[in-house]
């Protein structure tokens, strides 16, 4: 697999979860303690949380950002609308056990300037309002830079996984810059701003909304201590700060609403930092594929590469889940996905190629909703192909395809239901799937 990646300046640390320390200007961080009575440079220190104060040690998320000015200078928040940002407790339209599958979203009517926040749509959301437990998934179309314009969510974080074009994140906590083949995280609270790369016109992507535990890398159990998503491939960004003045808005989503505040200076002022919550980004390129070398198919959790837990040990709240170019070895084996019933939900996209279960109507942009219990699997074509074909070692190469699995069912909102993306006969890729039986010969 090769990542488009954005040419950039940029430079990161590495590792997932590490304690980080990062300086703009050196001396901006203090030694020894976080909060002295004077920082250097007319600083001043705030505290970021990301988990409760008597989390263990482990789960403590917490860090020191050092800045010009504090998050508390602002104005007061106004309701604005919500426009296709939808959130939980998704009453508008009934979850439903029927197959469901959308085409790409298309780029907005010329003239129609959407920038990340305003061309959010929701597709589907699961949880409630009274539990930190559940998810939203939704489609991205940017057509505009974010340049007067900052957000942050304190609902939930967002992992963003671009499928056309790449973005520029200007974050508190430093810059990162993500394309097709990569995922970027933003944690609950961050403050951050995206902007379209020189010459790109269009992006769309796709954004799972966490409302529950931080997303982490999986335990990885009888596979050992490596394979999978490796922590020293994740990257964090350095600290970068712009001190403007100017005539901003900071955009919040606040239980489920956007709210708007005029704020005379740009938030992502932080000079230097320290702690273990901030964003991140990963290359899926890098993920170490553990696959079968005999027969027969692994459970698809071999590709998860991030997972949110719930309440209950083993059942996740939201898996991360990829389907990367891997060779494909099994003998004597149906290769595809086979036909299956699960207890998770999934929601399925496309970032680029074919995915090997759907010969057509699934395609990079569009997505699949396939909720608990409801039976999915390949389309007549591919299991018909596949049930013939000479079994000799294949790579499945140039494909990347990706599942959002929540324990929880999804409910599809109202107008994702009504839009012209919906495939109105996804069902029929089904329907020429013959009767094969071939009983005991009649005496």
């Amino acid at each position: 697999m090769t990542v488009k990646t954005v040419a950039t300046k940029l430079s990161y640390q590495s590792g997932f979860g590490n304690y980080v320390i990062s300086e703009a200007i050196p001396d901006c961080v203090p030694r020894n303690q976080n909060s002295p009575q004077k920082i250097n440079y007319g600083l001043y220190a705030e505290q970021l949380s990301g988990s409760s104060f008597v989390m263990t040690r482990a789960a403590n998320k917490r860090s020191w950002l050092y800045r010009i000015l504090p998050s508390v200078k602002h104005g007061a928040f106004q309701r604005i609308d919500n426009k296709n940002l939808k959130s939980r407790p998704f009453l508008d339209a009934p979850a439903t056990p029927d197959q469901l599958r959308w085409d790409a979203f298309g780029a907005p009517p010329k003239g129609e300037k959407l920038d990340f926040i305003d061309g959010l749509f929701t597709i589907a959301g699961n949880g409630d309002s009274a539990s930190v437990r559940g998810s939203a998934v939704h489609i991205y179309r940017v057509s505009v830079s974010m340049t007067h314009r900052f957000f942050y969510n304190a609902d939930g974080e967002f992992l963003i996984v671009p499928e056309k074009e790449g973005l520029i994140l200007r974050t508190e906590f430093g810059i990162m810059e993500i394309a097709p083949g990569e995922i970027a995280v933003i944690p609950r609270g961050v403050k951050f701003q995206v902007r379209l790369p020189e010459d790109v016109q269009f992006a769309r992507g796709y954004v799972l909304e966490n409302y529950g535990e931080p997303l982490r890398l999986p335990d990885l159990g009888p596979i050992g201590a490596n394979g999978l998503a490796n922590p020293r491939d994740f990257l964090v960004p350095q600290a970068a700060f712009e001190d403007l003045k100017g005539d901003f808005r900071l955009t919040t989503k606040f239980q489920g609403n956007l709210f708007d505040a005029a704020i005379d200076h740009s938030p992502l002022n932080v000079v230097g930092w320290h702690g273990n919550y901030y964003p991140y980004k990963y290359d899926l390129s890098l993920f170490n594929v553990i696959n079968t070398v005999s027969f027969d198919h692994p459970d698809p959790s071999i590709f998860t590469v991030l997972t949110s837990p719930s309440e209950v040990p083993g059942l996740s709240n939201i898996d991360f889940v990829i389907f990367p170019p891997r060779w494909m070895v099994a003998e004597n084996t149906f290769r595809p996905p086979y036909y299956h019933r699960n207890l998770m939900s999934e929601y399925m996209g496309l970032i680029f190629g074919v995915y090997d279960a759907k010969a057509e109507g699934f395609v990079p942009g569009g997505g699949s909703l396939h909720n608990s219990m409801s039976a999915h699997g390949p389309d007549a074509e591919t299991f018909d192909k596949a049930s013939n074909v000479e079994l000799k070692p294949v790579y499945q190469g140039g494909t990347l395809a990706f599942m959002f699995e929540s324990s929880l069912v999804y409910a599809p909102t109202a107008q994702a239901l009504q839009c012209t993306e919906l495939q109105e006969d996804y069902r029929a890729c089904w329907d020429a799937l013959p009767n094969n039986f071939q009983g005991p010969a009649a005496k």
